[in-house]
């Protein structure tokens, strides 16, 4: 907001003393204000709560992005309460403000804003827009500690008075006249975290209300922020939180709480950074311990039974209790020496003296083992994952600086194999191969979009044996982006060779699941830093919206990944009691193991976001995989497959071959070395692959097509249900598995219902997808626009009324009009078969008759998903039992998360998406009986 965000830095704590209020207990005053609040986090929510139980009226909240699919905590109090909510991921580019944001803000009328916990820049167009003009918490006494580290300046300037203000905005940094203030005494051993939640969190909460309380009873000051005592120090990052030595031990110690826990104060200790947490002044004698010498200190510290004694250059004393290294680990500082931290020896390089030295090493770390042989195993002669770091450090510390890394130990755990490794590395002959890419490259929506065009098997990207292409069009103009490598039969065999040699022999079959998770972390942060370009290419090769694909098509895709990395290391399996555990003594056990090689086809209406639940799971679970992509959208597929390679997956763990169905999708389905396959597609392709797969028995997970019905009962909320039934309908296009393929309007609102959507369809903005405007894009591609035309052509030659659209906007690319139909009878075409594109297919139904609509609503082949409107919880909930689909909305639609199963039944498929059940479909179990 303005300049800086004038927002705590620190995380928000669940520990605080304060439970989330429901609004919809309203007293009223004599004074009551429209309010929009704007910011995230507990602290927000519980202002909102608050000020509704006031009597206020928020008309909006605006707050971030949901993160990992789950909802900031304001936005879960607001939602729950029916106040409309915003969740922008900016308010401005480049200096100016997002004209749809802006509209969006002001089309709820607020008189005031209220900023109760905002961590990001709010226009100042939006900050003067009510009447009133916006207030803003700010954890300090202003004007001292204006800037978005306040609360990490109180404690490292020493202040004995600590507090927050509310302020009014204006457009200077933090400098708008003050409100009201508040302010308490800083303990000794004070952290960030103590202060927020003794203080600034309870007491911030009933400012803020009583802030809003003084504006709407026109009693509100506005009192000038003096220039004396006024300061600005700059957001604390890593760089500038080094320890300075030469200073009081009540400096340092003011330094180290000013930084816990974020950055982290820290210093340099045997060659490396060591971060400092859990600071206290020392007023005891100093306790005995093992000196430990720390750069720059005058004094070396003490590592006690307590912690790390620090000394100041005043001869006084603190204490730190935890400590962490580079590699991210952190222990007690009292175990520093216990977790293999010693002092740099000098040796030579040659191969034969680092051997000795590591074996060396090896016997200090296994002391249990008499003599350290070429077949000594380091974890089965008893080394922990402490020794794992302690190994690697030392071999730096005493072999020239070799560097090591965690997973070097894991993937040679015998002594004979890791010293090979280590000279390989020494060689310089483990280096990765670099990957080349051979980029199309274009200037498109303000970026350069790369984008690797071949097949990627085995880690590499290569043209297709046969040296066949094929083009890939953008829908929008019908142009042709790139030509794309058209995968033959040898490349599919090679995909499949590469995936099986890496899950038997390389480094991905042995890696241990934490490790596998670290990559899938990383993997998905990678699709987060890129998701601008992903999003662009997206748009460009698929047509979709890009403000859609942002949210949706990469932003559920990063979800996925991080959703399923932690899976990694949490499958289990089980023990069970069995009829002869006695008096034989068995044991019998299942553990949960890969499948080995599966294959997986996407289709093209979410193409990134197809590969991502399917393959997250795949991975988490261990297995390899081939992915063929749809051969009309495979350009996010092949980026995906680079961005793999970055995060460091092993070569022919991911293999990526795009081209055609018939060829390479079909020898997937009959491969035997391929023990898995998950499709999502057709319903005629799902039985093809079926039968295909016969020939090895392997494992299948079919998601299809879909007819999904819609109530829509005269008893509910008819804005919603006008809302969101089009956005079952038309979300994506009309390009979504689950969309709403039949809508069955009670009749009684019947009308009003279909005149509703007309009035809403004419609002609709068709035309290019990277137009951050655009509502509707253009359809995938043309073979599928003119299935959508035919489809209409029927609908009228069987006597249903066009009530809108039908047809193809006369404009370059794939563009088709949002279409209506009613009258629709059971037995026409309309209400049979799925179209998958944007026409709605509204059939009326008799007042009262529930059984009716449900018989005509299950009497389809498919059941993928289903939805219902209905202020009546039990009509509700009696539908939900009844509708056959593996999904039922009940006053919502398209609501799905990574954590849900996703899935259908009938001709719709079998197996699920997401959600812990998507792992058993890439895991087999196996039954292990023992006797002891």
């Amino acid at each position: 907001m303005m300049g800086q965000p004038v927002a705590m830095t620190h995380p928000d704590h669940q520990g605080a003393d304060a439970q989330c209020r429901s609004c919809s207990l309203v007293v009223y005053f004599k004074n009551q204000l429209k309010l929009a609040l704007i910011g995230q986090s507990l602290f927000g929510q519980e202002v909102y709560s608050h000020l509704c139980k006031e009597g206020h009226r928020v008309v909006g909240v605006f707050t971030v992005p949901d993160k990992d699919g789950k909802a900031d905590p304001l936005a879960l109090a607001a939602e729950k309460d029916g106040t409309p909510v915003f969740k922008f991921p900016r308010w401005r580019v480049k200096g100016k403000t997002i004209k749809e944001v802006a509209e969006a803000y002001r089309s709820v009328g607020a008189e005031l804003n209220v900023l109760p916990f905002c961590t990001q820049f709010i226009p100042m167009d939006v900050i003067d827009s009510p009447k009133h003009g916006s207030i803003i918490y700010h954890p300090s006494i202003l004007p001292r500690h204006r800037g978005a580290s306040a609360i990490n300046w109180t404690l490292i300037m020493g202040d004995k008075k600590a507090g927050f203000s509310v302020f009014w905005a204006d457009d200077g940094l933090d400098t708008g006249p003050i409100l009201l203030q508040r302010s308490c005494d800083v303990e000794p051993n004070d952290t960030v975290d103590a202060l927020y939640n003794r203080f600034l969190f309870p007491e911030g909460i009933k400012a803020m209300v009583e802030a809003v309380q003084l504006i709407a009873d026109g009693k509100a000051p506005r009192i000038p922020q003096p220039e004396e005592g006024a300061t600005y120090e700059g957001i604390q990052k890593k760089e500038n939180a080094e320890i300075s030595w030469d200073q009081s031990a009540e400096v340092l110690h003011n330094w180290i709480r000013g930084h816990d826990k974020v950055p982290g104060a820290w210093t340099e200790i045997n060659g490396q950074m060591v971060t400092f947490y859990g600071s206290s002044l020392l007023n005891s004698s100093v306790p005995p311990g093992e000196p430990l010498e720390i750069k720059g200190a005058q004094k070396p510290g003490l590592v006690t039974k307590n912690g790390l004694v620090l000394f100041g250059n005043d001869g006084k004393a603190l204490m730190v209790r935890n400590l962490q290294f580079e590699n991210g680990k952190m222990i007690p500082a009292s175990q520093y020496f216990s977790a293999g931290e010693t002092s740099v020896v000098e040796l030579t390089a040659e191969e034969m003296k680092v051997a000795e030295t590591i074996k060396v090493i090896w016997a200090g770390i296994l002391s249990n083992i008499p003599v350290i042989e070429d077949s000594t195993d380091f974890f089965k002669s008893g080394a922990s994952s402490m020794d794992v770091v302690r190994l690697v450090e030392e071999i730096r510390q005493k072999c020239g600086g070799l560097q090591l890394q965690n997973e070097d130990v894991y993937m040679a755990t015998k002594f004979e194999d890791f010293i090979q490794k280590v000279v390989r590395k020494l060689r310089g002959e483990d280096q990765e191969e670099e990957l080349v890419v051979d980029y199309v490259s274009k200037e498109v929506n303000e970026m350069t979009v790369n984008m690797p065009y071949q097949c990627f098997i085995n880690g590499q990207f290569t043209d297709a044996e046969d040296g066949k292409t094929y083009d890939t069009i953008n829908p929008t103009d019908g142009s042709t982006i790139c030509k794309v490598s058209y995968a033959s039969l040898a490349d599919v065999d090679k995909a499949v060779a590469a995936a099986k040699d890496a899950f038997e022999n390389g480094e991905w079959g042995r890696m241990n699941a934490r490790e596998r998770g670290r990559l899938m972390y990383r993997l998905a942060d990678l699709l987060e830093e890129n998701q601008e370009e992903l999003a662009t290419i997206e748009a460009l090769d698929s047509g979709a919206v890009y403000t859609l694909a942002l949210k949706t098509h990469i932003g559920m895709s990063v979800q996925t990944f991080r959703y399923f990395a932690g899976w990694c290391d949490k499958i289990q399996g089980s023990t069970i009691p069995i009829n002869q555990a006695r008096p034989n003594r068995n044991l019998t056990f299942t553990k949960k193991e890969p499948l080995g090689v599966c294959a997986i086809i996407i289709p093209w209406n979410y193409p990134l976001m197809m590969l991502a639940w399917k393959s997250a799971a795949c991975l988490a679970a261990g297995n390899t995989l081939v992915l063929k992509p749809a051969q009309v959208t495979p350009l996010t597929a092949l980026k995906f497959a680079e961005l793999s390679v970055k995060a460091g997956f092993p070569k022919g763990v991911i293999n990526i071959i795009p081209g055609s169905g018939g060829v390479a999708g079909q020898r997937l389905s009959e491969h035997p070395d391929i023990r898995k396959l998950g499709f999502t597609g057709s319903t005629p392709i799902g039985k093809q692959i079926m039968r295909s797969a016969a020939s090895n028995l392997k494992k299948v997970s079919l998601e299809l097509g879909g007819k999904s019905p819609l109530i829509i009962f005269n008893d509910c909320e008819i804005d919603k249900a006008v809302r969101m039934g089009m956005g079952a309908v038309f979300f994506n296009k009309g390009e979504n598995c689950i969309a709403a393929g039949r809508l069955f309007v009670e009749e009684s609102i019947h009308d009003e219902f279909v005149t509703r959507v007309v009035e809403e369809i004419k609002k609709m903005k068709i035309g290019d997808p990277l137009d951050r405007s655009t509502d509707h894009g253009p359809q995938n591609h043309k073979a599928h626009l003119e299935k959508l035309l035919q489809y209409c052509e029927a609908g009228v030659k069987e006597g249903a009324t066009l009530v809108y659209g039908g047809r193809q906007i006369p404009r370059p690319g794939f563009f088709m009009e949002p279409t209506v139909f009613t009258d629709v009878e059971d037995h026409m075409y309309l209400a049979k078969e799925e179209s998958f594109g944007p026409i709605m297919v509204i059939s009326k139904f008799q007042n009262g008759d529930i059984d009716g609509v449900l018989l005509r609503a299950n009497n389809t082949e498919y059941g993928l998903a289903s939805g219902v409107f209905t202020r009546d919880i039990n009509k509700a909930m009696y539908i939900s039992e009844k509708l056959e689909a593996g999904t039922v909305f009940i006053n919502t639609y398209n609501k799905t998360d990574v954590a849900a199963p996703f899935g259908g039944v009938k001709q719709s498929g079998f197996g699920k998406d997401l959600g812990e059940e998507a792992l058993n479909e890439y895991l087999k179990t196996k039954t292990v009986t023992l006797e002891y």
